[in-house]
């Protein structure tokens, strides 16, 4: 099941011009999602560090599960015993599932790409597997997410062809991918009306960084009326302007009655002109990946916890942020006159110390910083303030911490 209401969009006014920028509401089996929003991700069926309990209190209202990855471990035998991965990790939000395409894509040399699927070893113990359109669709059915993604071949901005490896992805090569994905689209939509799954079935636009081919897969994947539709083959080495110049093209070109999900994409400034173009969904490791390293993303520009100038500082991470670890159980900013927060000094001695602490309540900070953002970009375009927020956003961030 799936239905989204397109709520308000983002018109010129005076001298602001407007922007592709939509508010929507997204209903599926487990629950109602507002849009635009941020979906943290939970490959192995948790985000890295974070109890779901603090996921809904930091405002997630859908999360990721990654098809290839519980295929591997714990494996169909397990998950189908819990009637999906919603039991099994105790989260009762929606939840989308990822193909697997682009973790067989990762796979580099490990995989071999026919008509029929991907023979690769498997990364765990070795074993020769096969993944093709229909067997991705059967394991999402037993993972029972919300949203399924198609299977799909990830284009490469750098070819890994053996007559051209190393070299930028030629025009040939993205239509020969290209043109797969959408046959491949096709099984993956017979295979799920076979099952039939109850849930939705997104189709992925795919192209390279080639406008038309992105175009021509579009038209195509419209005509197979999905429920939803991704733009993948983004964020996967390209330089920042050739992925903007692809967020720039694609999305606003999709149905406007259908949702819109940006796959793998990005930093803050990335979701912001996401919105700007059209985009209703994203998700990225981005913020969890960079908390394990030290990297907070704050209003005023991201923060690096290992520099020593922040060995003594008692400020919080964001003095005007309302997670855990900036404003503790009060929820009240420092900004506001909280005090219970923790401290710039106490997270660069716990990162020092290699304490597990530090990571979850840098993740926690991070993924709160994006759905916070989010939140603040849907109550803007509910009240026609969106060309505001993004010059707000962006003064802020130039600023500094």
């Amino acid at each position: 099941m799936l239905k989204f209401d397109l709520l308000t969009t983002d018109p010129s006014n005076g001298t602001y011009s407007g922007s592709h920028a939509r508010r929507g509401e997204l209903t599926l089996n487990h629950g109602v999602v507002q849009t635009p929003i941020f979906m943290p991700v939970g490959t192995y069926g948790t985000v890295k560090g974070v109890t779901p309990s603090s996921l809904e209190d930091m405002g997630a209202q859908i999360i990721l599960g990654n098809t290839f990855h519980l295929w591997m471990r714990p494996g169909l035998d397990v998950m189908e015993s819990f009637g999906g991965l919603h039991q099994f990790e105790k989260w009762d939000k929606p939840i989308l599932t990822d193909s697997g395409g682009f973790q067989v894509w990762s796979l580099g040399e490990m995989r071999k790409i026919t008509e029929e699927g991907v023979k690769f070893s498997s990364p765990v113990n070795g074993d020769k597997l096969f993944l093709t359109p229909e067997i991705s669709m059967q394991i999402q059915t037993t993972l029972n997410s919300d949203i399924v993604m198609q299977f799909d071949e990830c284009t490469p901005y750098i070819s890994v062809e053996p007559k051209t490896k190393g070299q930028l992805t030629t025009e040939a090569e993205a239509r020969s991918s290209m043109e797969l994905s959408l046959r491949w689209a096709k099984r993956c939509q017979a295979e799920f009306t076979k099952l039939e799954n109850p849930n939705a079935l997104f189709g992925i636009v795919q192209g390279g960084m080639f406008e038309h081919l992105r175009q021509e897969s579009l038209e195509q994947l419209v005509e197979m009326d999905f429920p939803g539709y991704a733009v993948g083959g983004v964020s996967v080495g390209e330089p920042k302007d050739e992925m903007r110049r692809i967020m720039a093209h694609t999305p606003h070109r999709l149905p406007a009655h259908k949702p819109r999900y940006l796959m793998g994409v990005g930093t803050p400034e990335d979701l912001i002109e996401g919105v700007a173009q059209g985009v209703d969904m994203f998700d990225c490791v981005m913020p969890t990946r960079n908390a394990r390293n030290g990297t907070f993303f704050t209003r005023y520009g991201d923060l690096k916890i290992r520099n020593a100038r922040h060995k003594t500082d008692h400020q919080p991470l964001d003095v005007t942020c309302t997670c855990y670890a900036c404003a503790g159980n009060s929820g009240v900013s420092h900004a506001q006159g909280g005090r219970s927060g923790f401290s710039r000094a106490y997270l660069h001695h716990l990162d020092r110390c290699g304490e597990m602490l530090g990571p979850m309540l840098a993740s926690i900070h991070n993924l709160h910083y994006y759905l916070n953002l989010m939140r603040e970009v849907r109550e803007a375009l509910d009240i026609g303030g969106f060309g505001d927020l993004v010059t707000r956003f962006k003064t802020d961030r130039a600023r500094g911490v």
